[in-house]
C-alpha cells in the first residue's frame, strides 16, 4: 500500500477553499420561509421507516436432522463488522417462536431471498409455528420450501432457485438479548447462488416499515471514488 503524503499548509488551505466553493445539486435552493432549514418534522416512532430498508431476510433455527427446524422472516438487522471476525446483528425476541431455539442452540442460518419470493416471504412472516393451523404440518411444508443440510450448523439452508444466498451463523454475543432482543452473530460459512448474485439476476427487496417494499434497481459503480475502502472491493 502506498504511503499517504501529508498535505502541506498551503495545500490544506487550498483544499478547504475549494470545498467551500463546491456546489452540490440542490444546495442552492431557497428554504421555505415557514421552515428555515427546509425539513418537515417527522415522528420519532416512525424513523425506522427511513433507515430500515436493508434486505428482508429469512431466518432458520432448530435442527434439520431432528426435524425441529423452523423458519421466520425478519427486517431488522445490521452489519456490525467486515472481518476479524465478520459480525451481523439481528433483532429477534421472545415474541418470536424461533427465539427459544436460537437461545438453546446458539446458531442459525440467514437466507437472502430474491424478489420472486416476496409474497411467500411476507406470508411466512404472517404466521408462527405455534399457530393452530400449523400444528399438523410446518411452514416448510405449507409454503413448499426446501430445507438443505448446512455445512457447520444444525439449522438448514433454504434451497430454491430464487434464494440469493445462505449465511450460516453462530451466536457471538448475547449480552443485548434480554434488554433489546439484539443478537450478535458470527458468520461461519456462506453460500451464494451463482445465477442469482446481487445485481446479476438476484434482486433483493426491502421493507419500508409500513407494508410497502422497494426492489433493487439501478447499480451505481463508485468504486474509484471510495478510495478509503478499496480493500473491501472485488
Amino acid at each position: 500500500m502506498a504511503r499517504k503524503r501529508k498535505a502541506s499548509g498551503n495545500e490544506s488551505d487550498s483544499f478547504a477553499s475549494r470545498a467551500k466553493r463546491r456546489v452540490y445539486p440542490g444546495s442552492n435552493k431557497e428554504p421555505d420561509p415557514a421552515n428555515q432549514h427546509a425539513f418537515d418534522p417527522h415522528p420519532p416512532a416512525k424513523v425506522y421507516r427511513l433507515i430500515e430498508p436493508g434486505p428482508v431476510l429469512l431466518v432458520t433455527t432448530g435442527s434439520l436432522v431432528r426435524r425441529t427446524h423452523n423458519i421466520m422472516t425478519i427486517g431488522f438487522h445490521m452489519v456490525i463488522k467486515h472481518e476479524s471476525p465478520p459480525l451481523i446483528g439481528i433483532s429477534l425476541g421472545p415474541w418470536d417462536a424461533s427465539f427459544a431455539a436460537l437461545k438453546k442452540q446458539r446458531e442459525c442460518v440467514l437466507a437472502v431471498p430474491s424478489v420472486e419470493m416476496v409474497e411467500v416471504v411476507v406470508d411466512i412472516g404472517n404466521c408462527s409455528k405455534d399457530d393452530e393451523e400449523l400444528k399438523e404440518s410446518s411452514k416448510w411444508e405449507r409454503f413448499g420450501l426446501e430445507a438443505l443440510p448446512a455445512g457447520k450448523v444444525k439449522a438448514p439452508l433454504v434451497g430454491g432457485e430464487h434464494v440469493i444466498a445462505n449465511i450460516e451463523c453462530v451466536v457471538e454475543d448475547a449480552k443485548l438479548v434480554s434488554k433489546y432482543g439484539m443478537w450478535v452473530l458470527k458468520p461461519v460459512k456462506a453460500w451464494i447462488n451463482p445465477k442469482k448474485k446481487p445485481g446479476e439476476g438476484g434482486k433483493m427487496f426491502h421493507h419500508r416499515g409500513d407494508g410497502t417494499f422497494v426492489v433493487d434497481g439501478e447499480v451505481l459503480d463508485l468504486k474509484n471514488r471510495m478510495v478509503k475502502w478499496q480493500r473491501f472491493q472485488d
